[in-house]
C-alpha cells in the first residue's frame, strides 16, 4: 500500500521509514527533501498540492521540543501543530481521500506532571501551547475524519528512545556525557518511555481499525536505570548523585534566578516525581507487544 509520512526526517521519521520500506511505497512530506532510498519521493509542505494520493497518512509533523518564551514563539505551535495540520487535510481532500489517518499526538495532552497508569480516559486538560495545539490538532481531526468517512488512529506516545533523541531524553545522554548530570534522590521516580520502533510495529495494527491509544514501553523505566543503561554505553562509572534536600536548595536558588538556571522547582518536581501512562488498551485490543526500553534502548 501507498502512506504518506509528514516530518519524514525527523527524529522519528527517520527511524521509521527503514523498518516500513518493505511493506509500503513511500512518500514523505517535509521541509527539507533529503534523498533517501528508503523513500520513493518527498515533497516539500509547500508543495501540498503535488502530494499523491495514498491508503495510509501517518502525521509525524509537529512541533515540540522546545519551551516559548514569547506570544510569536507561543504561535508557532499553533501555526505547526495544528495550522499544517490544517492545510494537509486541505490537500488531501484534492489529490485523494486516504482510507486510515494515523495521528502520532502526546501524552502531554493530559496536562499531568506526576501519576501513574494514565489511561486514555484522562481528560485533556493540557495547558501548554504544546499540549493546547495537539488537543487542537486532535479534535480538529476527529471531526474531519468523520466527515470523510477516514479511519482515524491517535496515538499518544510518551518519552520516545531510539538512536540520538531529541528533548529531555537527549539533554539526559548530553549531560551524562559531559559530566554535568546528577542524580537526584536515588533516581527513583519512573517515566513512561517508548522505543521508536514499536510505532512501526502499530502501524500495521491500527491502520485498519483506528481508535485512542497511549503507547508506552510496560516496565516505566526510572531514572537510576536509564542512567545505567546510559552510563554503561558511555563507559561512564556512573554520575554523581546528591541528597533531595539538596536538590531543593538549589531549586529554590534557581527559582529566583529565572531562566538562566540549570535547575528550578517546577523542573525537580518533574525529576523526582512518576509520570506512567496506561498501555493496557493498546495491548488489549491490538495485541500490542511493546520492547522493553532498558533492554533495546541504543543512544547511536
Amino acid at each position: 500500500m501507498n502512506i504518506l509520512i509528514t516530518g519524514i526526517h525527523g527524529f522519528v521519521g527517520t527511524n521509521l521509514t527503514p523498518l516500513l520500506n518493505s511493506n509500503y511505497t513511500i512518500y514523505g512530506l517535509d521541509i527539507v527533501a533529503k534523498p533517501s532510498a528508503d523513500i520513493l519521493k518527498t515533497i516539500h509542505w509547500v508543495d501540498l498540492e503535488r502530494i499523491p494520493k495514498c491508503d495510509i497518512v501517518l502525521h509525524l509533523a509537529g512541533k515540540a521540543h522546545s519551551v516559548p518564551k514569547t506570544a510569536e514563539e507561543e504561535q508557532v505551535f499553533y501555526d505547526v501543530n495544528l495550522g499544517l495540520t490544517k492545510k494537509l487535510c486541505s490537500a488531501l481532500e484534492q489529490s485523494g481521500i486516504p482510507k486510515s489517518f494515523v495521528f502520532v499526538s502526546t501524552v502531554a495532552v493530559y496536562g499531568l506532571e506526576h501519576g501513574e497508569d494514565i489511561t486514555e480516559e484522562s481528560p485533556l486538560v493540557g495547558n501548554t501551547p504544546y499540549a493546547l495545539s495537539k488537543i487542537q490538532a486532535e479534535v480538529f481531526l476527529t471531526e474531519w475524519c468523520a466527515r470523510n468517512n477516514v479511519t482515524l488512529t491517535i496515538l499518544r506516545p510518551s518519552l520516545i528512545a531510539g538512536p540520538n533523541p531529541p528533548g529531555n531524553l537527549g539533554a539526559m545522554i548530553q549531560g551524562i556525557k559531559t559530566g554535568k548530570y546528577l542524580n537526584i534522590g536515588g533516581g527513583k521516580a519512573r517515566k513512561s518511555v517508548l522505543m521508536v520502533q514499536d510505532i512501526a510495529k502499530l502501524l500495521p495494527l491500527v491502520a485498519h481499525k483506528g481508535g485512542v491509544y497511549n503507547i508506552c514501553d510496560s516496565n516505566h523505566p526510572s531514572f537510576s536505570e536509564l542512567e545505567g543503561v546510559i552510563c554503561k554505553q558511555l563507559n561512564k562509572s556512573g554520575v554523581v548523585s546528591i541528597p533531595l534536600l539538596l536538590a531543593k536548595v538549589i531549586a529554590k536558588v534557581g527559582d529566583m534566578l529565572g531562566s538562566r538556571a540549570p535547575i528550578n522547582t517546577d523542573k525537580l518536581s518533574k525529576i523526582t516525581n512518576s509520570l506512567t501512562f496506561s498501555n493496557a488498551k493498546a495491548k488489549r485490543e491490538l495485541g500490542w507487544q511493546p520492547l522493553d526500553v532498558i533492554e533495546n534502548f541504543k543512544i547511536n
